[in-house]
C-alpha cells in the first residue's frame, strides 16, 4: 500500500476511534482554512495528542511524535511509512526540524507541540521551546494555533518495554475531548534575531492558552457534537 493510501486509512480509523470513544468537541474560529502548507500548534496535555490532530487536516499532515513511538517494533515502520517525523530528546531535535521544514517546502502540512513534552499531569504547561517560531520565521506558512482540553484525571498511566526499554506516558483513550481550531496567522522577520524568535514563541503559546481555555469552558460547562472537515 503506498503511503498516501495507507495515511487515508490510517485518518479514517483515528476518525472512527474518536466518534465512538471521544466526545468530540471541535469548534472552528474560521473554516476552510487556507489551502498549501500549514503550521498546526498546539498544546499536549496527552500522548494522543498527536494522533488526534489529523482530524483537524484535510490534506496530508506530518507531526513531529516523540522518538520512543518509532522504537515500537512495527508500529515504528508504520509511523515512518506515514510521513510522521521522530523527535529524540537530546539527539535529534535539529534533524527533526530540518524534516518538518523539507514538508512544509514540499507542500506538506507539519504539526508541533511547541511544549515539546506532554504538559504537566497536574495542570499548566512547559516552558515554550522555540522550534515552531523558527519554521514559522523560515517558511513563512500560516500557523494554525489549537487549544486543546480534556480532563487529565481520566488520562490513563501506560508503562511498555516493547522497544526495549522502558516508555511510560499518559494517554487519553475514552471521554469529553475540546479543540479549538483558531485564525491562521504569518509571522515575518529574521530566523537570526534571538528577540524575535522569542517574542513569536511567546505569541503562539499565549494563543495557545487562550483557545485552550476556550475548550474548557465549552467541554465542561456546554458540550456540543463535534465539527470534523471533510477529507
Amino acid at each position: 500500500m503506498s503511503s498516501h493510501r495507507l495515511y487515508n486509512f490510517t485518518v479514517r480509523l483515528i476518525r472512527l476511534y474518536a466518534r465512538l470513544m471521544l466526545k468530540l468537541d471541535i469548534r472552528w474560529h474560521v473554516a476552510p482554512l487556507p489551502a498549501g502548507p500549514k503550521l498546526f500548534i498546539a498544546n499536549h496535555p496527552s500522548a494522543s495528542d498527536p494522533f488526534l490532530l489529523h482530524l483537524l487536516s484535510s490534506k496530508h499532515l506530518s507531526v513531529l511524535i516523540s522518538g520512543n513511538a518509532f522504537d515500537v517494533p512495527l508500529f515504528g515502520r508504520f509511523l515512518q511509512h506515514c510521513e510522521q517525523i521522530s523527535v529524540v530528546k537530546g539527539q535529534n531535535q535539529g534533524r527533526a526540524l530540518d524534516q518538518a521544514l523539507y514538508r512544509l517546502y514540499h507542500g506538506h502540512s507539519v504539526g508541533i507541540f511547541p511544549e515539546g513534552l506532554v504538559s504537566p499531569r497536574s495542570g499548566g504547561y512547559h516552558p515554550p521551546r522555540t522550534g515552531a517560531a523558527r519554521l514559522a520565521l523560515m517558511t513563512g506558512a500560516p500557523v494554525v494555533p489549537i487549544g486543546i482540553y480534556l480532563p487529565r484525571e481520566r488520562s490513563l498511566f501506560i508503562e511498555s518495554k516493547l522497544s526495549g526499554k522502558r516508555t511510560a506516558a499518559y494517554w487519553y483513550l475514552r471521554g469529553p475531548y475540546g479543540m479549538t481550531v483558531g485564525e491562521p496567522v504569518t509571522f515575518t522577520g529574521d530566523i537570526e534575531d534571538q528577540n524575535l524568535v522569542r517574542s513569536v514563541t511567546a505569541a503562539m503559546m499565549e494563543k495557545i492558552h487562550e483557545l485552550a481555555e476556550e475548550s474548557e469552558q465549552r467541554v465542561r460547562f456546554a458540550p456540543s457534537g463535534a465539527r470534523l472537515p471533510a477529507v
